[in-house]
């Protein structure tokens, strides 16, 4: 008898859904920054980061709109990459104090992240993106 994670199915939908998992972090985190703009300008202007409303624009476009492309295997291996980094610098700028544990649990966090988001980038999105995925016959007729 097969093991779980030996199985074909689980080969295809365990990637997925850590994807979906791993995505929908920086979706619901662009979604915040976009509905309280002012408010995560000024969080970020009290660490003193350069261009605030600049930086909160990027912040968001590569949370929201990475994180919906790597929610659908889009070119995933590159956003993925692209998304880790960006994790690693806003960890660094945000995350170094150590003496604070929720600090250092909030840098470990992050790092946990940028682990499977490495994953991502070197194993992409196999046969689970959206992109791969065959249609119905039907939807392929011209009735």
């Amino acid at each position: 008898m097969k093991k779980l994670h030996e199985s074909q199915s689980y080969e295809l939908w365990a990637p997925v859904l850590g994807r979906v998992l791993i995505a929908s972090l920086f979706i619901i985190a662009g979604l915040g920054k976009l509905m309280d703009f002012a408010g995560t300008v000024a969080f970020a202007t009290a660490f003193n980061v350069p261009f605030p409303e600049v930086a909160i624009v990027i912040a968001i476009i590569i949370e929201l709109g990475g994180g919906l492309l790597l929610l659908f295997g889009f070119w995933s291996r590159l956003v993925a990459f692209k998304i880790g980094l960006f994790l690693l610098v806003v960890t660094l700028f945000f995350h170094t104090d150590f003496a604070d544990q929720a600090q250092m649990m909030q840098f470990l966090k992050n790092m946990a992240i940028i682990g499977g988001l490495l994953y991502v980038s070197v194993h992409g999105a196999r046969k689970a993106a959206l992109k791969k995925c065959d249609l119905p016959h039907n939807v392929h007729e011209a009735h």
